[in-house]
C-alpha cells in the first residue's frame, strides 16, 4: 500500500484589481505636459470630458442653446441618474449647480435659521462655508459652535456628542479639509446627529471622485460638492444632494422659474424634487461634461480611485520623511490623496513657484482659507499635493527627488556662504582652513605655482603644491583619457560682486597673475571662476563695460536642449546638463528650466536632429504637445522633453559673484591691444597698461579673430534680430503650452524661440543674418527685420498677437559646420580659447569653463578633440598676433 498522501492544491488567488494607470495618462491630455499633483485645485478632465463640453458648445453654434439643450435632453438627465448612483440616492434627490459654495448657500438658506438657533462646525470646515456661518451669526443672530479635533485631527466624537444633549438646528462636517489630507468620521457624526434628531449637512468638495460617499450610511441630509476637483468634471459645476424628508419642511429662499411655477397672480409652487435649488440660466455643455466625468468615476470604482489615491499619497508622505528640511504637516488622521508639508525657512508659495519652474503643478494654502485648522495649529500656510489616477509612483517619486535636490542646494548655499564669511573674517582666502596652505594653481611647465592671493604683493613662487589632507579645491574633471569631466563645485559667492578698486591689487603685483581671461561673456565668465575656485590668480578683461549688448551672451533668456544633429555632441550635451545644475548649486539660485523643446523641419528635409530621449512626432501630435506652436500638414518635428529655457542674465550676474568671491579681478572696459609671448608667460598689452601671466584664455566672442589672427580667416561675424512679443492669451505661449522650439522653413530658414517667460513675452529670432563688422556699434532692429519676424510669428505662432515688447541685436561667431573652437591653440600651448561658437554655443558656458581650466591645469580633455582649433584647420604657425 503506498503512503503517499496527496497535497492538495492551494485555491488559486486572483490579484487585487488596480488602475490602468498608463491609459489614464493617456487619456489626460494635460499630463503630457507636467507632473499634475493639484486635483484638490482642480483636477485634469479627460479627453472625453473635454470633447462632451466642447462638443455640446459646437452644436449650440450650429442649432442654438436651447434647440441643443432639447436635443440632448435624455443625455442631460443621465447626469442626475449618475450623481446619484454615486452617492446612494434617488435622481430626484439631486440639484445641478454652478459650485459646491452655490449649493451650500441655497441649502442652508432653505433651512431658515433664525436667532438662537444653534450650528454645530467642525474644525475642518471650509472658508467660504466659514464666512457664511459668521455672517448668518452676525446677520441673523444663528450661535455657532465650533467643534474642537481631537488628538488625531478629527472632530471630536464626545464633544459633539455632549453638545447635541441642548437643541441645535444643523451639525456640518467637511469630509476631507482642503488644508490636509484628514478624513473625518462621517458615519459616526451621521449617527450621532441622527440620534439627536438634528441634520448633517456633509461638504464632500474635497472627497467625491476619491472616497466613497453613500448619504443613507452617512445618514447625511444635505451633501454639497464640486466637479471640478476629485470627480475631474469641468469647472464651474456642482450637485447639492437634499434628503426627502428634509425637502417636506424647507424651501429655497430665492426660488427661480426653473424649481418653481408662478400659478397664478400671487401664487407659486415649487416643483417636488430637488431641482426646486437650481436656475433656468445653466451651461448645459458644462453639465454635459460633468456627467462624461461622473460615468468615468464610476465604471473605474471609487474604492479602486481611492485604493490607488491614498497609496500613493502614503508614499509621497513617506518620502517627504526622508527630505531634509521637509516637514509634513498632515493630521494623524490623514487618509486621503492630499499631502501637506512646508519647508523650513521658505513661504511656500516659493517652494511651489520652485516646482513649477521644473514642471509640477501644486498649489499652497493659506491660514485664511482655514482658520479653524491652519490657524488653530499655528500654520500660516503649507504647500499642497494632491493626488489622482492618472498620477503614478514615478510622479511621486520625482516629486521627492525635486524636494530632495532643492534642499541640498539650499543647504549647500547656505553652508558654503557661512564658510566663506567665516574665512573673510578670520582673513582666510576661501578654500583654506586654519593650519593648511594657501590654495596654489599649478602652471604646467613651471618649476612652482604662484600663489592664489592676486593681492599678496608678490609673485615669488611658493609651494610646489598642495600637501596631502590639505584643504586645497582640486579639478574632479576628467583624467588623461577619460571621456568627460567637470570641476568640483565651488563654493557659493558671498552676495554681491567687488568693486574693482577693493579687488583689484595695487602696483606692479596686480598686473601679473596666473592666467588672465579676455571675455565676460558666458565662456569667459565661467572660466574664470572656475580657475580661481581651483586657487589660481585671474585677471578678467572686457572691453565693454558690464552688461553691454554688443556681443553674444547679453539678453534675457537662451535654450538649452538635447537634441543635436550628431552622436558625437552626446558627451559633452551631457556635461553641460550637469555644469548647469552645479552652478545651480554654487549660486543657490535655479538658472534652468525644463520645458521640453519642439524642433521642426518640413517632411523629408536632411538635417534632422536627434538625440537621448527624444521622438519624431507629425504635426498633429507636434499640435499635443505644445498647443502655442501652430504647424501645417506636411511637417515633423523632434521632440525633447529636456529641452528648457535657461536665464542668462542670472546665469551672467551669478558667475560675475561667484568668480569675485574667489578673487577675480575682474575689469571692464579694458580692450586687448595686442598679446605676446613673454619668456615661459604671455604678455597682454590693454589700453590701460601691460599685463602678464602664465596662462591667456582668448573667450573674446565677436572679436576673435582679432586677438587670434589665425581665426580671422574661417570665422565670420553675423548680425542677429529677436523680438519679444506680447500675446492676448498669453498662456499658450508660456510652458507648458508652449516650450522652446525651432521650425526650418522652406526658403526662409531657421526660426527659432523661446516660450514667454519670467514675465518676458515669447522670443523668436531667426539662426542666420548679414555680415557685421565687430568693431562698428550693432544698430537698432530696423523695420524691415521687425516685419519679417512679425510675418513667421503670425504663421506658427498665432497668439502671438500683441505688441513687440523687446527688440535685440547680437551677434553669431560662426565657424565652419557650425562647430566651436575649443582648445590649446596650435604651436602656443600657453593661449587657450573658447570661441566661434555658431549659435548654440551658450549652454555649454560652464562646461566649457571647466574644460579650459582644466586644460589650464595640464590635464587632456579628449572628449573635445572634434573642437579643437587643429580640427578647424589651424595651423601650428604662430599667427602675428603672437609676438615674438
Amino acid at each position: 500500500m503506498s503512503t503517499d498522501t496527496a497535497v492538495p492544491n492551494p485555491p488559486p488567488t486572483h490579484p487585487s484589481p488596480t488602475l490602468d494607470v498608463t491609459a489614464l495618462r493617456a487619456a489626460t491630455p494635460g499630463m503630457r505636459h507636467a507632473h499634475h499633483m493639484n486635483a484638490a485645485g482642480a483636477a485634469l478632465p479627460s479627453a472625453a470630458t473635454l470633447a462632451a463640453v466642447t462638443d455640446h458648445l459646437h452644436l449650440e453654434s450650429l442649432l442654438g442653446g436651447y434647440e441643443a439643450a432639447e436635443a440632448l435632453a435624455d443625455r442631460t438627465e443621465r447626469v442626475y441618474q449618475s450623481a446619484a448612483r454615486l452617492i446612494g440616492a434617488e435622481p430626484q434627490d439631486i440639484a445641478l449647480v454652478d459650485s459646491a459654495s452655490t449649493a451650500w448657500q441655497r441649502a442652508l438658506g432653505a433651512l431658515r435659521l433664525k436667532a438662537g438657533d444653534r450650528v454645530l462646525a467642525s474644525p475642518s470646515t471650509y472658508v467660504s462655508s466659514a464666512l457664511h456661518l459668521l455672517e448668518m451669526r452676525d446677520s441673523h443672530g444663528i450661535v455657532l459652535e465650533v467643534l474642537p479635533a481631537d488628538a488625531s485631527g478629527q472632530i471630536d466624537l464626545g464633544a459633539l456628542e455632549t453638545a447635541l444633549r441642548e437643541p441645535a438646528a444643523l451639525v456640518t462636517i467637511a469630509h476631507v479639509p482642503t488644508s490636509s489630507g484628514l478624513v473625518e468620521p462621517v458615519a459616526a457624526v451621521g449617527a450621532l446627529a441622527a440620534r439627536a434628531g438634528v441634520p448633517l449637512l456633509l461638504d464632500a468638495t474635497q472627497s467625491l471622485g476619491q472616497l466613497p460617499v453613500d448619504v443613507r450610511e452617512m445618514r447625511c441630509g444635505i451633501v454639497v460638492a464640486t466637479g471640478r476637483k476629485f470627480l475631474r468634471g469641468p469647472r464651474g459645476t456642482g450637485l447639492l444632494y437634499v434628503d426627502p424628508e428634509l425637502r417636506a419642511i424647507t424651501r429655497p429662499a430665492a426660488p427661480d422659474v426653473r424649481g418653481a411655477q408662478w400659478s397664478s397672480a400671487y401664487q407659486y409652487e415649487v416643483v417636488p424634487g430637488a431641482r426646486r435649488y437650481e436656475t433656468w440660466e445653466s451651461s448645459h455643455a458644462l453639465r454635459l461634461g460633468l456627467g462624461t466625468a461622473l460615468d468615468e468615476a464610476l465604471d473605474l470604482g471609487v474604492p479602486l480611485i481611492r485604493d490607488h489615491v491614498t497609496e500613493l499619497a502614503e508614499r509621497l508622505r513617506a518620502g517627504l520623511s526622508g527630505v531634509p528640511g521637509i516637514r509634513r504637516t498632515d493630521p494623524t488622521a490623514a487618509a486621503s490623496g492630499i499631502v501637506t508639508f512646508l519647508r523650513e525657512d521658505e513661504d511656500p508659495r516659493q517652494t511651489v513657484r520652485d516646482l513649477r519652474a521644473t514642471g509640477f503643478r501644486l498649489t499652497t494654502v493659506p491660514a485664511s482659507h482655514g482658520q479653524w485648522d491652519l490657524g488653530r495649529r499655528g500654520l500660516e500656510r503649507v504647500a499642497r499635493a494632491s493626488l489622482h489616477v492618472y498620477n503614478s509612483a514615478d510622479d511621486v517619486d520625482a516629486l521627492v527627488a525635486a524636494l530632495t535636490a532643492r534642499e541640498r542646494r539650499r543647504r549647500g548655499a547656505r553652508e558654503a556662504t557661512s564658510e566663506t564669511v567665516s574665512r573673510t573674517a578670520s582673513g582666510l582666502p576661501s578654500g583654506a582652513t586654519p593650519g593648511s596652505p594657501t590654495p596654489t594653481f599649478a602652471v604646467p611647465g613651471s618649476a612652482t605655482p604662484t600663489s592664489a592671493d592676486p593681492g599678496s604683493g608678490s609673485a615669488t613662487p611658493t609651494s610646489a603644491g598642495p600637501e596631502p589632507g590639505s584643504a586645497t579645491p582640486t579639478s574632479t574633471g576628467s583624467e588623461p583619457g577619460s571621456a568627460t569631466g567637470t570641476a568640483t563645485v565651488p563654493e557659493p559667492a558671498s552676495p554681491g560682486p567687488r568693486t574693482a578698486s577693493s579687488s583689484r591689487p595695487t602696483g606692479s603685483a596686480g598686473d601679473r597673475a596666473d592666467v588672465i581671461v579676455v571675455g565676460a561673456g558666458i565662456h569667459g565668465s565661467s572660466a574664470a571662476w572656475q580657475l580661481a575656485a581651483r586657487g589660481a590668480s585671474v585677471i578678467h578683461l572686457d572691453r565693454f563695460p558690464m552688461g553691454h549688448t554688443e556681443g553674444s551672451s547679453h539678453g534675457r533668456t537662451r535654450m538649452i536642449r538635447r537634441a543635436y544633429p550628431a552622436e558625437i555632441w552626446d558627451g559633452l550635451v551631457d556635461t553641460a546638463y550637469n555644469a548647469w545644475q552645479e552652478l545651480e548649486l554654487a549660486s543657490g539660485q535655479r538658472l534652468v528650466t525644463t520645458t521640453g523643446g519642439l524642433y521642426a523641419r518640413a517632411a523629408g528635409a536632411p538635417g534632422t536632429l536627434r538625440g537621448p530621449g527624444c521622438e519624431n512626432v507629425d504635426h498633429a501630435r507636434a499640435a499635443e504637445l505644445f498647443p502655442g506652436l501652430r504647424l501645417c500638414e506636411g511637417f515633423s518635428a523632434v521632440h525633447d522633453p529636456a529641452a528648457g529655457v535657461i536665464d542668462a542674465q542670472a546665469s551672467l550676474t551669478a558667475l560675475a559673484a561667484l568668480g569675485s568671491a574667489h578673487g577675480v579681478d575682474r575689469r571692464d572696459g579694458c580692450a586687448v591691444l595686442r598679446r605676446r609671448r613673454d619668456g615661459d608667460g604671455v604678455r597682454v598689452d590693454t589700453d590701460q597698461g601691460a599685463l602678464r601671466a602664465d596662462r591667456l584664455v582668448v573667450c573674446a566672442g565677436p572679436w576673435t579673430g582679432e586677438l587670434l589672427p589665425a581665426f580671422a580667416q574661417p570665422l565670420s561675424v553675423v548680425r542677429i534680430v529677436n523680438l519679444h512679443l506680447g500675446s492676448s492669451r498669453r498662456h499658450l505661449l508660456e510652458p507648458p503650452l508652449l516650450g522652446a522650439f525651432s521650425v526650418d522653413v522652406p526658403d526662409v530658414g531657421l526660426l527659432y524661440g523661446i516660450p514667454a517667460f519670467g514675465g518676458a513675452g515669447v522670443k523668436i529670432g531667426l539662426d542666420h543674418g548679414p555680415p557685421e563688422d565687430p568693431s562698428v556699434p550693432a544698430g537698432p532692429v530696423t523695420e524691415a527685420e521687425r516685419d519679417r519676424l512679425l510675418g513667421l510669428a503670425s504663421r506658427f505662432l498665432p497668439a502671438a498677437d500683441g505688441p513687440v515688447e523687446e527688440t535685440i541685436t547680437c551677434r553669431y561667431t560662426m565657424a565652419p559646420k557650425n562647430r566651436f573652437a575649443v582648445g590649446r591653440l596650435p604651436g602656443e600651448d600657453r593661449v587657450l580659447m573658447a570661441a566661434a561658437c555658431s549659435g548654440h554655443g551658450f549652454k555649454f558656458g560652464p562646461a566649457l569653463g571647466a574644460a579650459l581650466a582644466d586644460l589650464a591645469e595640464g590635464k587632456e580633455r579628449p572628449d573635445l578633440d572634434f573642437l579643437s582649433p587643429a580640427a578647424m584647420g589651424i595651423t601650428d604657425r604662430p599667427g602675428p598676433g603672437a609676438g615674438a
